[in-house]
């Protein structure tokens, strides 16, 4: 029995397909481009039409498949006509569109409030932003618009038919009810958003039914095949990599950076507030997962990749060396790089979120080269992710041990990197991919192949290689932390200082 998983992010698309003894039997995966216009916008054709491409290029190395999963990226918004098209590019997240509508929410409601109800400290971000400015500025659009969708819940309706959306994706929203698990009524209609366009909400894992007859004939799939609505990617890479009780947390590192722990009710509200951490229902009944997370992870090694070694990558490639293997050969070896690299390239997210605030690359003298910069930028994302933990930790979520997965989890250089920063151990997993993995056991689960996640975690959630703090190295790198810590207030007093004023 196969069963696969569909993995949607913004910038590329992936599938996976295993079989139910935990064999990996195929994989694809497409890229697509971001659109920057106006502001930040994915055309959403263009990712159904990859995501479309990956299944049938995974799927046709099989016989059969019983089931697909479906995860993806959060927040951003699909509008769809009456011929399930999108009526306009989706804005992403970092689209700074939104931004007076969170305002007026903020104004209306009170951040307080907000919280309560949506478990998420207001910010443009989410799509109900999104979805404000679109009713405000685009009436050309919203009043065409048949379903409103988020990528996940965009695929399996077009896959299945059914109108589903996870609880998980649905919090990214911030308009639903995290406690009563349904739409916040109140705050859709404040925005002006006809509820009835939103998806229905349902546990993450839930069947929403077989696969559209005309696309099992144009995916090469048989007529019974069961989709099932995954959830938001990060939580799927932490069922991926078997975080399934309290205390764990798996370190996702792809596009952002994020460390997903499992927790009870936390023990300071106040706090996870204060550090805009968010709560969102996990699938372990009373249990919550909650994301502490930089907008640029990987990001900004592919940004060093192709602004400033880009023929360094194209002579790598010619030698048959993926460029990333080639730039980590040459890094110091367990030396910090000499800098300090404010990883905020796109804004902060976690605990500031603050859009405005840029990067910054401290410490350069006339001996620097540029693969200390792309070691810099590895230990600026990790300085980031232990800042994050200490705000965890302030909010009574301690976290012991990362589980890695995501691109990251390949560089065995930047793994001791983290494990040094971070004062914990690290543990790499046999599948580094663990958000389709993550679907493939949900889907599993959800047509009867496994009787629960456990279950499935145990054919499929392998250990591999564990990364211990070396005692010496922290000592170096907690100098250079002590300074970075600093680095958000120093900045941001330099950057956002008025024109025309002297320091």
């Amino acid at each position: 029995m196969a069963i696969a998983g569909v993995d949607v992010g913004t910038t590329g698309c992936k599938c996976t397909v295993c079989d139910s003894n935990g064999s990996l039997l195929s994989e694809a995966y497409q890229e697509y481009d971001i659109k920057k216009s106006d502001g930040r916008e994915l055309d959403a054709w263009e990712v159904w039409t990859n995501v479309k491409a990956v299944i049938r290029q995974a799927v046709s190395k099989v016989d059969r498949i019983h089931a697909i999963g479906v995860t993806s990226f959060g927040e951003t918004t699909i509008f769809l006509g009456e011929d399930d098209k999108p009526l306009m590019n989706s804005l992403l997240y970092v689209d700074p569109r939104g931004e007076e509508q969170c305002r007026k929410l903020i104004s209306h409601f009170g951040r307080d409030y907000l919280f309560q109800v949506t478990g998420i400290n207001p910010h443009s971000m989410y799509s109900i932003s999104k979805l404000m400015w679109v009713a405000e500025n685009r009436q050309d659009v919203y009043k065409k618009t048949k379903h409103i969708c988020q990528f996940g819940d965009y695929i399996v309706y077009m896959l299945s038919g059914k109108l589903q959306i996870d609880y998980s994706l649905a919090c990214r929203t911030m308009a639903f009810d995290y406690r009563k698990l349904n739409w916040a009524d109140d705050i859709l209609a404040y925005a002006g958003i006809d509820r009835n366009l939103m998806s229905e909400p349902a546990p993450t894992g839930s069947p929403a039914g077989p696969i559209r007859k005309e696309m099992a004939r144009e995916l090469g799939l048989s007529e019974d095949t069961l989709i099932v609505s995954g959830c938001h990617d990060q939580i799927a890479a932490a069922i991926g990599t078997g975080c399934l009780k309290q205390g764990m947390a798996v370190d996702g590192t792809g596009t952002v950076e994020c460390i997903t722990p499992i927790f009870p009710e936390p023990e300071c509200p106040k706090a996870m507030q204060q550090y805009n951490f968010v709560m969102i229902p996990y699938v372990e009944e009373q249990t919550y997962v909650t994301y502490a997370f930089s907008f640029n992870g990987g990001a900004l090694l592919k940004w060093y990749r192709d602004n400033l070694a880009s023929l360094e990558a194209a002579a790598f490639r010619k030698d048959g060396i993926n460029p990333y293997e080639g730039f980590n050969s040459q890094m110091k070896k367990g030396e910090p790089s000499g800098l300090l690299v404010l990883p905020y390239f796109s804004g902060s997210a976690t605990p500031y979120m603050d859009g405005e605030i840029t990067g910054a690359v401290l410490g350069v003298r006339d001996d620097t080269t540029s693969i200390d910069i792309y070691q810099g930028l590895m230990e600026g994302v990790t300085y980031e992710m232990r800042l994050n933990l200490e705000c965890l930790k302030e909010a009574g979520i301690e976290v012991h041990e990362l589980r890695a997965t995501g691109g990251g989890a390949r560089a065995e250089v930047w793994l001791q990197m983290k494990a040094d920063i971070l004062n914990k151990k690290i543990v790499t997993l046999g599948n580094a991919q663990s958000g389709t993995l993550g679907c493939i056991m949900m889907a599993g689960t959800a047509c009867g192949i496994y009787q629960n996640l456990k279950e499935a975690a145990a054919v499929f959630v392998k250990t591999g290689k564990e990364y211990l703090p070396d005692p010496e190295r922290h000592k170096k790198y907690e100098a250079y932390y002590r300074k970075y810590k600093k680095l958000y207030d120093a900045v941001s007093h330099v950057m956002k200082e008025d024109e025309g004023t002297t320091a």
